[in-house]
């Protein structure tokens, strides 16, 4: 008898990842309520991806979600050993002609440029998780803020993965090799975890250096006292519903009101920070 394909294979690397972490969650808690079931394929090299795709071919299989992107031919390895598998990325993918559900990093990035203008920060930065062939969209919205206001983006910075001891390295070097009148002030980091290596690079850092970091998931840890990141939030709700939409209905909602989302401020966007001031409420001080 013929076995109705009720599993979903959820494919990442970067379980260590908050935002990630935080994406699953919302991922089964839907494919839960849609009766599927979860196949957790945590990969680590590219044989490893392959061999795990040979394993799940026995399986009764109705798409892959990437969380991540991992290889640049993730795509064609999966078509081969996969053939009758669909896919969906709630990620940038590596491949043209992937189907893609994202967050856009665009209006973020421009409304994130708006905030950090009317602080009245002058020289700018972006840092990307690693080298792609195209710049992100986050960085792309907020050059269109300051291009608007005649301001430039002065530096880019490439942390080399989604790492945060990798982004703080990248914030450090920087800092040392860069004389303090012509640093940065202001950083839009790719994702929150980014802006975590970061913002502990320029508080370690020390020496008068003041730098405003802001970031992009609103990850659970960015409202925490230690960062007070100012952010922004996907809606991973309407992302994920989206995706599986896609994956098992062949069905796209032709709005927009899953890639939208919100500005979270708080305040590590204004570049200064006293260690261990805190108002009564417990609540980091605005300067």
């Amino acid at each position: 008898m013929a076995v109705n394909p009720n599993i979903i294979g959820i494919v990442s690397d970067e379980f260590t990842n908050p935002n990630t972490v935080t994406m699953l969650n919302e991922m089964t808690r839907q494919l839960n309520a849609r009766g599927l079931v979860t196949l957790l394929l945590n990969v680590d090299s590219a044989e490893n991806y392959q061999r795990m795709l040979q394993n799940a071919a026995s399986l009764p299989l109705a798409g892959l979600v990437f969380l991540t992107s991992l290889f640049e031919d993730e795509l064609h390895t999966a078509a081969k050993l996969l053939p009758d598998v669909a896919t969906v990325h709630l990620s940038q993918s590596r491949e043209l002609g992937a189907e893609v559900v994202m967050a856009d990093g665009f209006d973020a990035g421009a409304e994130m440029g708006l905030l950090l203008l009317s602080h009245g920060h002058q020289r700018f930065g972006f840092m990307h998780s690693q080298e792609l062939a195209g710049p992100a969209r986050q960085m792309t919205g907020l050059v269109s803020s300051l291009e608007a206001e005649h301001k430039t983006l002065n530096i880019q910075l490439v942390a080399g993965a989604n790492d945060r001891e990798l982004a703080y390295q990248a914030m450090m070097a920087y800092l040392k090799k860069t004389r303090a009148a012509e640093r940065i002030n202001a950083l839009f980091c790719e994702s929150d975890v980014l802006a975590f290596g970061a913002l502990q690079a320029v508080r370690d850092f020390g020496q008068g250096a003041h730098v405003a970091v802001v970031g992009f998931d609103d990850v659970d840890e960015a409202r925490a006292s230690t960062w007070h990141l100012t952010t922004w939030a996907q809606r991973r709700d309407l992302l994920v519903n989206e995706a599986l939409n896609r994956l098992l209905e062949n069905r796209a909602d032709t709005g927009n009101a899953w890639q939208q989302g919100e500005l979270q401020v708080r305040h590590s966007h204004h570049g200064k920070y006293v260690p261990g001031e805190m108002s009564q409420c417990g609540c980091a001080i605005r300067h």
